[in-house]
């Protein structure tokens, strides 16, 4: 389940073209009953900024509506924005007795979009512009993950006190946020060679055999070059989304420079296709 609740901050940050006039409704929900909101395009993304409101739509498969719930608390705000690239913003409010249950959203009640109409001439700017949005969406949302406090389980190794431990694997958008913490108990600096994660699968046949594929991080959050004597660290890999059959499991694998203080952690494939 990916996360959807984030600094909206973000988002605006990557919109480029907005209305002069914006048009900014009150929508009420409860945690008894489903509130659907309906829009002319597809979902592509929704966000809630405060952990007492949810809103739920297909994320595998885009449809037109979502869903939204309330717990009781202050009011806070939902951005959703279309596949075409359209915003629509909302303050969203907790009420115990609800008089509306659907909404359906026109086309003008957006307040822009985040697409510009832009000449050819312009288009490496464009996506050099792009590139940078995504690294700021991926900082910030690391950060946002390295706040929280969400682990899988029993998912830690340990050598001549180094330890890692995988605290949490997280899905949102098209990634996947692997979040690792990397503790040194030993009485040595940890100078760190490489942290790779790469996916193994057991080939079948008499002769059985394992194969591995390194896979490259998109981006890499907090990664240290040295871990000194008592420190923690806190990192997160970004990597391409994707999923495992039951014979293929990821390796993550931290290597010590000039030293053997290696460690290997097997993950199952369960925890991959079932991400937080």
């Amino acid at each position: 389940m990916r996360p959807i609740l984030f600094i909206l901050s973000v988002l605006f940050a990557t919109l480029v073209e907005a209305q002069t006039t914006e048009i900014l409704d009150t929508i009420y929900a409860n945690d008894s009953k489903n509130v659907a909101l309906f829009f002319p395009e597809p979902i592509r993304q929704g966000i809630t900024g405060s952990e007492n409101f949810v809103f739920t739509y297909n994320r595998e498969k885009e449809q037109y509506f979502g869903l939204l719930q309330a717990q009781p608390g202050k009011e806070s705000n939902l951005l959703v924005i279309n596949r075409n690239g359209s915003i629509f913003s909302y303050i969203v409010r907790y009420k115990a007795q609800l008089s509306k249950l659907n909404y359906f959203v026109p086309l003008s009640n957006s307040i822009g979009n985040e697409k510009p109409k832009s000449a050819d001439s312009i288009q490496t700017e464009i996506s050099e512009k792009s590139i940078d949005n995504d690294t700021y969406y991926y900082q910030k949302f690391c950060s946002y993950l390295l706040d929280r406090r969400q682990y899988l389980g029993r998912h830690t190794r340990r050598n001549n006190g180094v330890i890692m431990r995988l605290e949490n694997i997280v899905f949102d958008k098209e990634e996947l946020y692997f979040v690792i913490q990397i503790r040194n108990n030993s009485t040595l600096d940890y100078d760190l060679n490489f942290l790779n994660l790469s996916i193994e699968t057991r080939q079948k046949g008499k002769k059985k055999s394992l194969q591995r594929l390194y896979v490259e991080p998109i981006f890499k959050h907090h990664l240290p070059s040295k871990i000194v004597i008592n420190e923690t660290v806190r990192l997160i890999y970004v990597m391409p989304k994707f999923s495992l059959s039951n014979d293929r499991k990821v390796i993550l694998e931290l290597n010590e420079k000039d030293g053997e203080r290696n460690i290997k952690m097997k993950i199952s494939h369960k925890y991959i296709n079932n991400p937080n």
